[in-house]
């Protein structure tokens, strides 16, 4: 396992609102490893955004350990223009809270041999964005049953 292809998603319903994130984990050949999600609580769309990538690459070390991360180089997927282009250094940052976030995404980039980030259309991210949108369906029920 020496590529991995990492699709993640961020969203929440309403900006700020109750948000979640998705990311699925993928083989070179785009097969389907594992897929998680989380709720997030009340955030903004591109600060889920940017945990959906910080919980993915944590996750990755947690579950495949810190010397397969340190061997693999990571094909990370999102359709957040932001999100991406702010990872590659094509766009600045000017908000306070994504900067931390920006911050805690490059240090952890320290631990795998190689991160690339790419931009793909909403489209290609289904997978992440149906885990996103389940982790919000499900804690809406929840809140429904209190």
């Amino acid at each position: 396992m020496k590529k991995i292809i990492i699709y993640t998603d961020g969203g929440s319903r309403g900006n700020p609102g109750p948000a979640a994130v998705g990311f699925v984990f993928c083989n070179e050949r785009d097969q389907v490893i594992k897929e998680y999600s989380e709720y997030l609580g009340e955030t903004t769309n591109n600060e889920a955004e940017y945990q959906a990538v910080i919980l993915a690459l944590k996750k990755f070390k947690a579950i495949f350990g810190k010397k397969l991360a340190k061997n693999s180089e990571i094909e990370l997927k999102s359709d957040s223009e932001l999100l991406i282009k702010q990872l590659n250094g094509e766009y600045k940052i000017l908000e306070p809270r994504i900067q931390s976030l920006f911050i805690a995404v490059w240090n952890l980039r320290l631990d795998f041999k190689k991160i690339k980030f790419k931009l793909i259309s909403r489209q290609r991210n289904q997978a992440a964005d149906r885990l996103v949108n389940e982790a919000l369906n499900g804690q809406s029920q929840n809140q429904k049953l209190l």
